[in-house]
Protein backbone atom coordinates (compact mmCIF):
# COMPACT_ATOMS: atom_id res chain seq x y z
CA UNK A 1 0.00 0.00 0.00
CA UNK A 2 1.78 2.86 -0.60
CA UNK A 3 0.94 6.46 0.89
CA UNK A 4 -0.78 9.66 -1.34
CA UNK A 5 2.69 11.10 -1.63
CA UNK A 6 4.64 8.20 -3.07
CA UNK A 7 1.31 7.55 -5.47
CA UNK A 8 1.46 11.10 -6.61
CA UNK A 9 5.57 10.84 -7.47
CA UNK A 10 4.97 7.05 -9.13
CA UNK A 11 2.51 8.47 -11.31
CA UNK A 12 4.17 11.39 -12.34
CA UNK A 13 7.53 9.73 -13.30
CA UNK A 14 5.45 7.30 -15.02
CA UNK A 15 3.63 10.05 -17.01
CA UNK A 16 6.63 11.88 -17.57
CA UNK A 17 8.70 8.53 -19.11
CA UNK A 18 5.61 8.36 -21.31
CA UNK A 19 5.90 11.48 -22.59
CA UNK A 20 9.40 12.15 -22.66
CA UNK A 21 11.22 8.96 -22.80
CA UNK A 22 13.38 10.30 -19.51
CA UNK A 23 12.51 10.25 -16.35
CA UNK A 24 11.81 13.84 -14.26
CA UNK A 25 14.62 15.70 -12.00
CA UNK A 26 14.25 15.91 -8.61
CA UNK A 27 13.96 19.71 -8.75
CA UNK A 28 10.76 18.94 -11.52
CA UNK A 29 9.61 16.48 -8.89
CA UNK A 30 9.72 18.38 -6.25
CA UNK A 31 7.77 21.28 -7.67
CA UNK A 32 5.07 18.86 -8.79
CA UNK A 33 4.36 17.46 -5.26
CA UNK A 34 4.70 20.65 -3.47
CA UNK A 35 7.80 19.86 -1.64
CA UNK A 36 10.69 22.01 0.09
CA UNK A 37 13.04 20.56 -0.10
CA UNK A 38 14.77 17.44 -2.26
CA UNK A 39 15.38 15.53 0.59
CA UNK A 40 11.78 14.47 0.69
CA UNK A 41 12.13 13.16 -2.93
CA UNK A 42 14.97 10.91 -1.81
CA UNK A 43 12.86 9.39 0.70
CA UNK A 44 9.89 8.92 -1.61
CA UNK A 45 12.05 7.87 -4.43
CA UNK A 46 13.62 4.90 -2.02
CA UNK A 47 10.36 3.77 -0.43
CA UNK A 48 9.55 3.38 -4.28
CA UNK A 49 12.33 1.23 -4.71
CA UNK A 50 12.39 -0.58 -1.72
CA UNK A 51 8.86 -1.68 -2.65
CA UNK A 52 9.87 -2.71 -6.17
CA UNK A 53 8.09 -0.14 -7.91
CA UNK A 54 10.77 2.00 -9.56
CA UNK A 55 14.54 1.37 -10.19
CA UNK A 56 17.28 3.19 -10.52
CA UNK A 57 19.63 2.73 -13.46
CA UNK A 58 23.33 2.26 -12.71
CA UNK A 59 25.92 5.11 -14.85
CA UNK A 60 22.90 7.23 -16.13
CA UNK A 61 21.86 10.45 -14.80
CA UNK A 62 18.49 11.02 -13.96
CA UNK A 63 17.91 7.13 -14.82
CA UNK A 64 14.76 5.79 -13.25
CA UNK A 65 12.48 3.03 -14.49
CA UNK A 66 9.09 1.96 -13.52
CA UNK A 67 8.46 -1.34 -12.92
CA UNK A 68 5.32 -1.98 -11.76
CA UNK A 69 2.27 0.09 -11.21
CA UNK A 70 -0.08 0.15 -8.07
CA UNK A 71 -3.11 -2.04 -8.43
CA UNK A 72 -5.59 1.21 -7.80
CA UNK A 73 -3.81 3.04 -11.04
CA UNK A 74 -5.91 2.50 -14.12
CA UNK A 75 -4.98 4.69 -16.87
CA UNK A 76 -6.96 6.06 -20.03
CA UNK A 77 -6.70 5.01 -23.57
CA UNK A 78 -5.20 8.21 -25.11
CA UNK A 79 -1.62 9.81 -26.04
CA UNK A 80 -0.29 12.54 -23.74
CA UNK A 81 0.70 12.86 -19.73
CA UNK A 82 -3.07 13.33 -18.48
CA UNK A 83 -4.67 9.55 -16.94
CA UNK A 84 -8.21 10.99 -15.42
CA UNK A 85 -8.92 9.85 -12.08
CA UNK A 86 -12.62 9.48 -13.09
CA UNK A 87 -15.04 9.90 -10.68
CA UNK A 88 -18.90 8.96 -10.98
CA UNK A 89 -21.10 12.39 -10.25
CA UNK A 90 -24.15 10.26 -11.04
CA UNK A 91 -24.43 7.95 -7.73
CA UNK A 92 -23.49 8.61 -4.66
CA UNK A 93 -20.58 6.98 -2.59
CA UNK A 94 -21.75 5.62 0.46
CA UNK A 95 -18.49 4.15 1.77
CA UNK A 96 -16.75 7.65 1.84
CA UNK A 97 -17.32 9.79 4.82
CA UNK A 98 -18.01 13.27 4.63
CA UNK A 99 -14.60 14.09 5.74
CA UNK A 100 -12.78 13.02 3.44
CA UNK A 101 -14.45 15.43 0.67
CA UNK A 102 -13.77 18.96 0.16
CA UNK A 103 -16.50 21.56 -1.76
CA UNK A 104 -15.45 22.85 -4.61
CA UNK A 105 -16.49 25.69 -6.50
CA UNK A 106 -17.83 25.10 -10.22
CA UNK A 107 -17.05 28.07 -12.39
CA UNK A 108 -18.48 27.60 -15.30
CA UNK A 109 -17.80 26.20 -18.64
CA UNK A 110 -14.86 25.68 -20.41
CA UNK A 111 -14.25 24.67 -24.16
CA UNK A 112 -11.71 22.31 -24.81
CA UNK A 113 -11.85 23.18 -28.45
CA UNK A 114 -12.60 26.22 -29.85
CA UNK A 115 -11.72 29.12 -26.95
CA UNK A 116 -14.73 31.04 -24.75
CA UNK A 117 -14.90 33.73 -22.91
CA UNK A 118 -12.95 33.77 -19.94
CA UNK A 119 -13.97 32.07 -16.59
CA UNK A 120 -17.56 32.87 -15.37
CA UNK A 121 -18.93 33.35 -11.39
CA UNK A 122 -19.43 30.33 -9.41
CA UNK A 123 -22.54 28.51 -10.28
CA UNK A 124 -22.55 26.03 -7.85
CA UNK A 125 -20.42 23.21 -5.85
CA UNK A 126 -19.36 20.15 -5.96
CA UNK A 127 -18.14 17.74 -3.36
CA UNK A 128 -14.58 15.81 -4.18
CA UNK A 129 -12.45 13.38 -2.60
CA UNK A 130 -9.78 14.58 -1.19
CA UNK A 131 -7.40 12.08 -2.19
CA UNK A 132 -7.75 13.90 -5.79
CA UNK A 133 -6.45 17.25 -4.21
CA UNK A 134 -3.81 17.68 -2.01
CA UNK A 135 -3.05 21.01 -1.16
CA UNK A 136 -3.57 24.70 -2.66
CA UNK A 137 -6.49 25.86 -3.51
CA UNK A 138 -9.01 24.08 -6.49
CA UNK A 139 -12.16 25.07 -8.62
CA UNK A 140 -13.98 23.33 -11.17
CA UNK A 141 -14.67 24.00 -14.70
CA UNK A 142 -17.68 21.79 -17.07
CA UNK A 143 -15.72 20.68 -20.55
CA UNK A 144 -17.49 21.80 -23.96
CA UNK A 145 -16.46 20.15 -26.44
CA UNK A 146 -14.44 17.60 -27.73
CA UNK A 147 -10.74 18.65 -28.51
CA UNK A 148 -9.38 16.81 -25.38
CA UNK A 149 -11.42 13.72 -25.92
CA UNK A 150 -7.79 11.35 -26.86
CA UNK A 151 -6.63 12.79 -23.20
CA UNK A 152 -9.92 10.92 -21.89
CA UNK A 153 -11.43 14.45 -21.26
CA UNK A 154 -15.15 14.65 -22.71
CA UNK A 155 -17.98 16.93 -23.45
CA UNK A 156 -19.79 17.52 -20.16
CA UNK A 157 -17.01 16.30 -18.20
CA UNK A 158 -16.33 18.45 -15.01
CA UNK A 159 -12.75 19.15 -14.67
CA UNK A 160 -10.37 19.74 -11.34
CA UNK A 161 -8.35 22.42 -11.25
CA UNK A 162 -5.27 23.26 -9.02
CA UNK A 163 -5.16 27.29 -9.10
CA UNK A 164 -1.43 29.01 -9.82
CA UNK A 165 0.20 30.31 -12.46
CA UNK A 166 3.01 28.17 -13.75
CA UNK A 167 3.17 24.50 -15.57
CA UNK A 168 5.40 22.19 -16.95
CA UNK A 169 5.32 22.03 -20.54
CA UNK A 170 3.41 19.14 -21.49
CA UNK A 171 0.75 19.67 -18.64
CA UNK A 172 -3.07 20.41 -19.56
CA UNK A 173 -3.68 23.77 -18.15
CA UNK A 174 -6.15 26.33 -18.04
CA UNK A 175 -5.13 29.04 -20.30
CA UNK A 176 -6.39 32.95 -20.53
CA UNK A 177 -5.65 33.92 -23.85
CA UNK A 178 -4.71 37.56 -24.37
CA UNK A 179 -6.78 38.33 -21.30
CA UNK A 180 -9.90 37.49 -22.93
CA UNK A 181 -10.42 33.63 -23.71
CA UNK A 182 -10.43 30.92 -21.73
CA UNK A 183 -9.35 27.27 -22.82
CA UNK A 184 -8.01 24.21 -21.85
CA UNK A 185 -5.14 22.73 -23.84
CA UNK A 186 -1.88 20.94 -23.12
CA UNK A 187 0.44 23.03 -23.24
CA UNK A 188 4.33 23.35 -24.92
CA UNK A 189 7.01 25.52 -24.42
CA UNK A 190 8.84 25.88 -27.68
CA UNK A 191 11.69 28.48 -27.50
CA UNK A 192 10.41 31.85 -26.85
CA UNK A 193 6.76 30.60 -27.87
CA UNK A 194 4.11 29.03 -26.07
CA UNK A 195 1.96 26.29 -27.81
CA UNK A 196 -1.45 24.97 -27.11
CA UNK A 197 -1.73 21.55 -28.26
CA UNK A 198 -5.47 19.91 -28.44
CA UNK A 199 -5.75 16.15 -27.92
CA UNK A 200 -7.43 15.32 -31.02
CA UNK A 201 -6.31 15.53 -34.75
CA UNK A 202 -9.30 17.49 -35.84
CA UNK A 203 -7.89 20.33 -34.34
CA UNK A 204 -4.54 22.36 -34.67
CA UNK A 205 -1.81 23.44 -32.55
CA UNK A 206 -2.12 27.32 -31.89
CA UNK A 207 1.05 28.92 -31.03
CA UNK A 208 1.45 32.41 -29.01
CA UNK A 209 4.07 34.56 -27.59
CA UNK A 210 5.08 34.18 -23.99
CA UNK A 211 3.04 37.62 -23.42
CA UNK A 212 -0.12 36.28 -24.94
CA UNK A 213 -0.76 33.43 -22.65
CA UNK A 214 -1.58 33.30 -18.88
CA UNK A 215 -1.37 30.07 -17.11
CA UNK A 216 -4.59 29.80 -14.46
CA UNK A 217 -3.94 26.79 -13.07
CA UNK A 218 -3.30 22.88 -13.75
CA UNK A 219 -5.77 19.60 -14.43
CA UNK A 220 -5.76 17.21 -11.45
CA UNK A 221 -8.66 15.45 -11.91
CA UNK A 222 -11.74 14.59 -13.30
CA UNK A 223 -15.76 13.74 -13.08
CA UNK A 224 -18.18 12.28 -14.99
CA UNK A 225 -21.74 12.76 -14.53
CA UNK A 226 -23.81 10.18 -16.29
CA UNK A 227 -27.29 10.89 -17.42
Amino acid sequence: MLTKKQHELLMFIHERIQETGVSPSFDEMKEALDLASKSGIHRLITALEERGFIRRLAHRARALEVTRMPDEATPVRGRGVFRPEVVDGGRPVAVTPANDTRELPLLGKIAAGTPIAAIQHERERYPVPESMLGSGDHYMLEIEGDSMIEAGILNGDLVVIKRGDTANSGEIVVALVEGEEATLKRLRKKGGSIALEPANRAYETRIFGPDQVEVQGKLVGLIRRYH
